[in-house]
């Protein structure tokens, strides 16, 4: 049975996208994760934030800016292969020609 909703800090640690949950919600504390849902896309600055089935996420995490869609909220941080399907990741978009 899957949830409809999760913490934005624990959908980020299940993901494996932040080794621990304090971890995820000091990334999302520092506004360092927006989130598009429903088309409208905010930054989030509380760990508590719900994230849903089909939203979007974009935030930047080793040098690499990470552009994905949720798949699924998932039940625990399993192994790699279990966290990659929790979501899809955007096609890059072009720069913007000057």
């Amino acid at each position: 049975m899957s949830e409809a909703s999760c913490r934005i800090d624990v959908w980020l640690w299940r993901a494996r996208f932040a080794k621990s949950r304090s971890l995820a919600a000091a990334m999302v504390e520092r506004g360092a994760v927006r989130l598009t849902h429903n088309g409208v896309q905010t930054r989030l600055d509380k760990a508590s934030r719900s994230v849903h089935v089909g939203d979007g996420l974009v935030f930047a995490l080793g040098g690499r800016v990470f552009d994905l869609r949720v798949l699924q909220m998932g039940e625990r941080r399993g192994p790699p292969e279990e966290a990659r399907a929790l979501y899809s990741l955007m096609e890059p978009r072009p720069p913007t020609g000057e």
